[in-house]
């Protein structure tokens, strides 16, 4: 049993979180403050940190960690955590940076979600010692999974998780990890998702199909079908036609399409 801290922020940080918890000793969660959610908007925790209040893992929210915090462990886990380390404070301990893609294919935001929107068969998950440069670090273990014809972000996001924990087994059981410089080669970046990536062009089915796989179950790809504003959660090409299956129109909740359609008359 390993003697860890973990920095993480976003609901796949939260999975690796519970997972390490389980069989690792986790002093500390290092995550981002509260911040507005929901259509109220009211301040709410981080996922990873309702995953450390139910564990009982005291948890730091600095607005930009700095070389003040203090975690109480030598290794660190950082998994979906969206803020910047200092190198003051990689200088103190062992990083490891959980990456949900094969580096060095997918440095960045949106590993999962690009790999959808670019229809690549497969993916896997990287762990790699953390530095300045992003996602640049030189690798402790890797493994690549295919990515199914109906998986979509949350899918994805699920059994990267569940390989995440059996890798980190490995690496934190050693007595001192090995690691690999990345190849120089095949380096691509996965942007954060922006508005204009929700926007489907629904003259192209297969395109669509990716896109609404890439942006679910999270953060949602939409249309305007029968001049309704529509977020389209899941959908199936039929004779090269987009065919939606749960809808949610702007300002309501879920739905089958065929419920959306019936509404409309």
């Amino acid at each position: 049993m390993a003697r860890i801290a973990v920095a993480a922020t976003a609901p796949f940080g939260a999975d690796v979180l519970e997972r390490l918890a389980a069989s690792h000793e986790v002093v500390a969660l290092l995550t981002r403050p509260d911040a507005p959610r929901g259509r109220g908007r009211r301040p709410a925790p981080p996922p990873a940190k309702e995953a450390a209040l139910r564990l009982a893992i005291p948890v730091l929210q600095p607005d930009r960690p700095t070389g003040e915090v203090e975690l109480g462990a030598e290794t660190i886990v950082v998994v979906a955590y969206g803020l910047l380390v200092p190198s003051e404070l990689l200088e103190r301990g062992l990083w490891l940076n959980v990456h949900p893609s094969l580096l060095p294919r997918w440095r960045g935001a949106a590993p999962v979600e690009r790999a959808l929107l670019a229809g690549d068969p497969e993916t896997g998950v990287t762990i790699h010692r953390t530095v300045a440069e992003l996602d640049a670090g030189p690798i402790a273990a890797q493994r690549a999974f295919p990515i199914a014809p109906g998986d979509d972000a949350g899918a994805v996001y699920a059994r990267a998780a569940e390989v995440a924990a059996e890798l980190l087994e490995g690496v934190l059981s050693a007595p001192e990890p090995e690691f690999r410089p990345q190849p120089a080669e095949g380096v691509t970046y996965a942007d954060k998702i922006a508005p204009a990536d929700r926007a489907l062009d629904l003259a192209d089915a297969d395109g669509s199909l990716r896109r609404i796989r890439a942006l679910s179950p999270h953060i949602g790809a939409w249309a305007e079908l029968h001049g309704r504003r529509v977020t389209i959660w899941r959908a199936r090409v039929e004779e090269g036609s987009l065919v939606p299956l749960e809808v949610q129109p702007e300002g309501r909740r879920h739905m089958a399409y065929d419920e959306f359609l019936r509404g409309l008359r």
